[in-house]
């Protein structure tokens, strides 16, 4: 439709606000209560516009077709002028020194410290949150910061508070540190007035902005990070970034100040006798070689292993496999994939044909219901846990498959919190209701699936009674959760480490992809398809470069000719044709003899790895071991050689996040002392071990991997720089990438989607009279992995120690309350938590995460791993409770 701004036509499309048609003509409103990530409210009143004659707020009145828009009328400025007086007589004059929204209104609007109170109101500060700092008599109750709170991060936690002039924003009427808030850092970002800031940080001039993508958890957030003086000054979340959309989580937002912790390494460190000295880069690099080198001589390449990094970018563990196999000579290379979502990866290629998730973020909203599996996205991914939680909220329909209680699981339609263990006859159980139902596209199944028959056979046993009796969930649950998967036109499942971290983790991706095909919501254009929540920021990317004993960049079989004819030739080498050592082998080879020298990139292994105690031998059985890290870690400290490597805001590259999106990764700050970036570093090792790699920069190895793998051909930092995020495949320049998979053909041999007939099988570790409980291991909202990086921010404040969360009923059994010391006991070994007594874990089943080294939650869990793809079964581990 077309308007008229000022006497200008524009064209503007159909549900467009009058604002929206003023801005697409250039012109500038002043506004207070609008923020594009919030619905229009129009409480502030500052964006008066003449519409066809009338005056009328422009944020929320329609646009429609011939209207005739005047933001030129004196009569229409003065009464904007007149709502910001009579908004800004009760602030103190001080407002107008900010650097903030209000302060810019005022200069346009010609509002001068006349109009302001010349003092306060005296409603008092809140500095009781590390991140957030409330003056309340500068709030002018826009609502704001209530509106993001409620309806993007889904918190709930802010309320105004009060009458007429005296109304403010109030934490929920205690202290902000006692709110319900999770520290997303919304209402900082969306403040007009200065009311509610970074702690410590007024509101400031814009300084230098870089550009990247968050380096924690997988979900791919566009940051800025704003810095000075070789500082971070604050890091804000993009609002053209396309997963998080101007959103951000306490990590992400906040959680910076580990990159100038004075403990960060600065230089090399090498071992002499019992300790580890700092050394020159030529004196460590010299070291490296000269051990990798003996150890080649003398045992053949396969006595080295590398342990690629999924925080790294994804030109660094390119380079690192490439020097792996081109220079070493072995196929000993793997990441920490193998962890957590090796499952994904062998499930999803059985199933689909590639080794990623099929649908991008932005299909969560165009969901009607959603299925979440062993994954607690408002904790362990926020931004997309807000997404799920505001979509539920939305109206769509919400199902929670998990043991715990979770935030999620509380407002779900249906919550299966199925017995650990029991993920595959869940599934199973969901699929034979579907099936004899005919809530099934038979359509589909009938042009674009294989295997029904071997399914339908193997379903025969997984009565809902039998499900019940295996997992405990009722039949009628079960039969709830599969109609309101199955009579939805849209569904979508997304899926996390609480079904692929088991010994049947691959069986459950399989038949949790089951779900998705027999409904025929994969491989569609409506949305909906299976996505696996990855845990790092780079682990899709670590294991899309190739850093897996038995795939070439791409997920190329090692074995295959053609692939290996390509990698030959762009390389200028032969290279070792025989799978290589998967992690936990690695840990057995060294302990046998055969491996004699690791090389640990990025990960620390003796923390987060399970059967930590077996990790540890291994790591002292090897005759060589190199670290390279940002922290002294406790792998580091178990090196011989350590490598000070850079943080994600000292590098470049990109990114490859959960749904297969490639994004740019973009240095904020130099690394500190003498510490390089990986990618330099590994540059460095292979020089002096006599090889050039060829890539002399990031973008360099970005475009030698499309050489090599197919899937990535079109993909470089040029076209990511003019075009941004794309999605893989991208096979050419001219590509644009498929977000959503298969919409013509599944990938695999045959074309369809492969149902996988599976039968429940055991965990591999199960409870008995003396180990009764099941412990479940998992992640806390304030922290990140082994806690390397949040451990040294304020974010310690927020969580500053690990608790066991325990059942209020087995606590009493046991005689032991809230806040006690308890002893928590396996097969393996054994550590001391605080008690948390909560619901949110049934009765016979605790919680820990792996955050915190003096809580050493690995010494516990089993060397029991996936029979498919070796990945370990952290969520199920048999233990004994005991008060100290």
């Amino acid at each position: 439709m077309r308007v008229t701004v000022d006497g200008n036509e524009v064209d503007v499309p159909a549900g467009a606000t009058v604002l929206d048609a003023v801005r697409a003509a250039g012109r500038d409103l002043p506004t207070l209560c609008d923020d594009d990530r919030l619905a229009p409210a129009g409480l502030c009143r500052l964006c008066l516009v003449r519409v066809s004659g009338r005056i009328a707020p422009a944020c929320v009145t329609a646009a429609a077709d011939g209207q005739d828009l005047r933001t030129d009328d004196p009569d229409v400025t003065a009464m904007a002028r007149l709502a910001l007086e009579l908004t800004v007589e009760r602030l103190p004059a001080s407002a107008l020194s900010l650097p903030t929204e209000l302060a810019a209104r005022c200069a346009e609007l010609g509002v001068g410290a006349d109009r302001f109170a010349a003092v306060g109101r005296g409603l008092g500060v809140d500095s009781t949150h590390p991140y957030v700092h409330l003056d309340a008599d500068l709030c002018i109750a826009c609502g704001r910061c209530v509106r993001m709170c409620d309806d993007v991060q889904g918190a709930f936690a802010l309320t105004l508070a009060g009458r007429g002039a005296g109304t403010v924003v109030t934490p929920g009427g205690g202290s902000w540190a006692q709110s319900a808030c999770v520290s997303c850092g919304g209402c900082v970002d969306t403040c007009p007035t200065g009311a509610i800031t970074r702690a410590g940080h007024p509101p400031a001039p814009a300084a230098s902005q870089v550009g990247t993508t968050c380096g924690y958890c997988g979900v791919g957030c566009a940051l800025i990070v704003h810095t000075s003086s070789g500082c971070i000054d604050q890091i804000t979340p993009d609002r053209a970034g396309p997963v998080n959309r101007g959103h951000a989580c306490v990590k992400g937002r906040f959680a910076y100040a580990f990159a100038t912790s004075g403990d960060r390494l600065t230089t090399p460190l090498i071992r002499r006798g019992e300790r580890l000295e700092p050394v020159g880069w030529d004196e460590a690099l010299r070291l490296v070689a000269e051990r990798l080198k003996g150890v080649v001589d003398r045992h053949g390449p396969d006595a080295v292993a590398a342990i690629c990094s999924a925080r790294a970018t994804n030109e660094e563990n390119y380079l690192m496999q490439k020097l792996m196999r081109a220079v070493i000579g072995t196929n000993n290379v793997d990441n920490c994939s193998r962890i957590c979502h090796a499952p994904s990866a062998a499930g999803l290629t059985a199933a689909f044909g590639l080794a990623g998730g099929t649908n991008p973020a932005e299909d969560i909203e165009r969901a009607d219901c959603i299925l979440v599996a062993g994954a607690n996205p408002t904790e362990a991914h926020p931004v997309i846990g807000a997404r799920i939680l505001q979509q539920a909220l939305s109206g769509a329909g919400l199902i929670v498959i998990d043991p715990r209680r979770t935030t999620l699981a509380k407002i779900a339609n249906v919550h299966l919190a199925g017995a650990p263990g029991s993920n595959v006859a869940i599934f199973n159980g969901l699929a034979r209701v579907m099936l004899e139902h005919g809530w099934v596209d038979a359509d589909f199944l009938a042009r674009r699936a294989a295997g029904l028959d071997a399914l339908r056979e193997q379903l025969a046993w997984f009565t809902p009674q039998r499900v019940a009796d295996v997992s405990g969930v009722a039949p009628d649950a079960l039969l709830a959760a599969a109609r309101l998967y199955a009579t939805a036109m849209f569904p979508s499942i997304i899926y996390g480490l609480g079904v692929t971290e088991h010994t049947h983790g691959t069986d459950g991706v399989r038949t949790l992809a089951n779900l998705a095909i027999l409904r025929g919501a994969v491989g569609t254009g409506r949305g909906g398809g299976v996505n696996p929540l990855r845990g790092q920021n780079n682990v899709q990317g670590a294991s899309d470069m190739g850093a897996l004993p038995d795939q070439l960049p791409g997920y190329q079989p090692v074995a295959d000719p053609r692939a290996q004819a390509r990698c030959e030739q762009v390389w200028g080498c032969g290279l070792p044709a025989r799978p290589g050592l998967r992690i936990p082998d690695m840990f057995d080879a060294a302990l046998d003899g055969r491996l004699r020298a690791l090389w640990v990139f990025g990960e620390n292994i003796a923390q987060t790895d399970p059967d930590s105690s077996h990790v540890r031998a291994a790591l002292d059985a090897c005759e060589f071991v190199v670290c390279q890290e940002i922290f002294l870690t406790d792998t580091a400290l178990a090196a011989d050689v350590v490598l000070p490597g850079a943080s994600f805001l000292e590098k470049d590259g990109t990114f490859v996040n959960f749904d297969r999106r490639f994004q740019r990764v973009r240095s904020a700050l130099a690394p500190p002392g003498l510490a390089r970036t990986d990618f330099h570093i590994i540059a460095s090792v292979a020089l002096a071990l006599g090889a050039d790699l060829g890539c002399p920069t990031p973008a360099d190895a970005l475009d030698e991997c499309g050489r090599v793998a197919p899937l990535f051909a079109g993909i470089s930092h040029s076209r990511l720089d003019r075009d941004g995020p794309l999605h893989w495949p991208c096979r050419s320049p001219d590509d644009p990438g498929q977000a959503r998979l298969h919409l013509d053909s599944f990938a695999t041999p045959d074309g369809r989607a492969q149902l996988a007939a599976r039968p429940w099988l055991p965990p591999g570790e199960l409870p008995d009279s003396r180990y009764p409980f099941v412990l479940i291991t998992g992640r806390r909202l304030a922290h990140y992995n082994a806690g390397t990086m949040t451990r040294r921010t304020p974010n310690l404040l927020l969580s500053p120690h690990e608790t066991l969360d325990v059942h209020p009923a087995d606590a009493r059994t046991l005689g032991f309350g809230e806040g006690d010391r308890v002893e928590v006991r396996s097969r393996r070994g054994a550590l001391t938590a605080t008690a948390r007594l909560t619901t949110d874990v049934s009765v016979g089943q605790v919680f820990l995460a792996f955050h915190f080294p003096e809580v050493a939650t690995n010494v516990l869990t089993s060397a029991a791993v996936d029979e498919a793809t070796s990945c370990p079964e952290y969520k199920i581990t048999a233990v004994c409770l005991r008060p100290c």
